[in-house]
């Protein structure tokens, strides 16, 4: 009986679930998007229900489709949008109040104050993370605050606090943990004693009683449910989804580097076996635990990647699919001067600017909707290449090639520009749903459905390499003007 591995994708804009085979190819997919809710400027929710009811159909679809039953499902591995913060009464699996999204912005002022009371330094060298509005801790603080009793409940032990990794397994099998590579994106996790900080709780105001146990990124934590896929499945692979994809990118030696072009971007280099501390503004952060060996990663984030796509779609109109956005930013020859700032959400690395906002400039009586295309494609290479320059700075080894994924990789004018920008090669692999397909190692190794870690990296393959086509002092131009518009993008709100 063929056997595969199921991974379960739980995205920011959708929920993905992927059958895996002994080769790491893909037999079967099944995606669903779910609603966004903006009920105020800067804030960002999801209902939890709907990232559970969108997961649990796209994972039956999967299995129907591929005519796949649970039997021959030898583990189920998760994925996850990081930081999102969920909290849900243990009796009833009910939540208590709508999802908080990474994206959200609403307690940025809660940071300015802990920042101008010292803390951002405490936080930073015991977490590896800035403080930020990003991270889950000052969200689920706010959920404390402003949900009316759920500080009661919360302290009387009746309610849990989980990323979306957790809120997931908790409906599959009832258990309530986290692994260690979406612990240490909470802000209140001590990335070197891998554990929680009770000081940083107390700063909080977060009872541990909400706190999830934590464990390995591949390990069996239970088994889903009968009524939930027909069957008991290991759940056996757990990681964030950026960690997710850099395992399954096989970047599992320092120096290495990925980016990720979903709704964000996100490059995260190698670390090795301990904590890597940056001078430039980046995060460290675990990459994940495998059989007793812990991992770490330097990562940049960009809060506005393939989203920004998604805005010129649905907030502008000049695209029906998102897929068009190539063919439209490439009938025209450049930008025209025109510079698109997607700072809708603020700006992550390396500025960490919680008041930047969205900004068009350089237009002319001449701008069409292609160089706004354009610009929009031609920002997510900028932020990009602002990661890996920062990254360079940090690292003691060079970058040879940066490994892209996630769906707006297969836009092969982004891929050149971004090689041009970065001056070093951008390679494509061939399963470009590096994600779940980390997920899926991750469960994988957990249950000896592959043998090693050398086993995963022999089936990585490279299906395109875009090699840099501009001089250093091109693409330093470019990066000036890039600059300029950034500049113009800070402190708006």
């Amino acid at each position: 009986m063929t056997q595969y591995i199921l991974a379960l994708d739980q995205g920011t804009t959708s929920s993905r679930a992927i059958l895996f085979d002994r080769e790491g190819r893909i037999r079967g997919a099944a995606q669903q998007e779910y609603p966004q809710h903006f009920p105020q400027p800067g804030w960002v929710e999801h209902d939890p229900r709907d990232i559970w009811n969108s997961q649990l159909k796209v994972a039956r679809e999967v299995l129907r489709a591929s005519h796949v039953t649970h039997a021959q499902v030898a583990a189920i591995g998760i994925a996850n949008q990081r930081e999102t913060t969920v909290v849900w009464d243990r009796k009833t699996g009910e939540p208590v109040a709508n999802a908080i999204v990474w994206q959200d912005r609403r307690t940025a002022g809660e940071c300015d104050r802990l920042r101008s009371e010292g803390m951002a330094e405490r936080i930073g060298q015991r977490t590896g993370l800035e403080l930020d509005a990003y991270f889950s801790a000052s969200k689920l603080a706010w959920l404390l605050e402003h949900v009316p009793g759920v500080r009661g409940r919360a302290e009387r032990g009746e309610l849990a606090f989980g990323t979306v990794d957790s809120w997931l397994v908790f409906k599959l099998c009832g258990r309530h943990v986290t692994d260690v590579s979406n612990a240490s994106r909470t802000m209140l996790f001590n990335i070197h004693e891998m554990r929680w900080d009770q000081e940083l709780l107390d700063l909080f105001g977060i009872p541990a009683a909400m706190l999830p146990e934590v464990v390995e990124s591949a390990c069996v934590v239970g088994a889903a449910a009968r009524e939930c896929l027909g069957g008991p499945i290991p759940i056996a692979g757990i990681a964030g989804d950026q960690q997710a994809a850099t395992f399954g990118q096989a970047c599992h030696s320092p120096g290495m580097v990925k980016n990720t072009y979903g709704t964000g971007c996100f490059m995260l280099m190698h670390a090795g076996q301990r904590p890597a501390v940056s001078q430039n503004r980046l995060l460290s952060t675990v990459g994940w635990s495998v059989g007793g060996r812990t991992d770490y990663l330097i990562e940049g984030s960009v809060f506005m990647g393939g989203a920004t796509v998604q805005w010129l779609r649905d907030g502008l109109g000049i695209i029906r699919e998102s897929h068009e956005v190539e063919a439209l930013a490439a009938s025209v020859p450049d930008n025209g001067g025109v510079f698109m700032v997607p700072a809708f959400a603020g700006l992550g690395a390396p500025h960490w600017d919680p008041y930047a906002r969205g900004t068009l400039v350089g237009m002319t009586r001449g701008t069409n909707k292609g160089h706004i295309a354009r610009a929009a494609v031609e920002a997510i290479a900028y932020q990009s290449a602002e990661l890996l320059a920062a990254m360079c700075k940090d690292a003691s080894v060079p970058v040879a090639e940066v490994r892209a994924d996630g769906g707006a990789a297969r836009n092969d004018l982004l891929m050149q520009f971004q090689a041009d920008l970065l001056g070093v090669p951008v390679v494509r692999p061939k399963v470009t749903e590096t994600t779940a397909l980390g997920a899926a190692y991750l469960a994988g190794l957990a249950v000896g459905f592959w043998a090693s870690q050398q086993e995963i990296a022999a089936q990585w393959r490279s299906e395109r390499v875009f090699e840099p086509s501009i001089g250093g002092d091109e693409r330093r131009a470019l990066m000036t003007r890039w600059d300029q518009a950034v500049v113009r993008s800070k402190g708006w709100a």
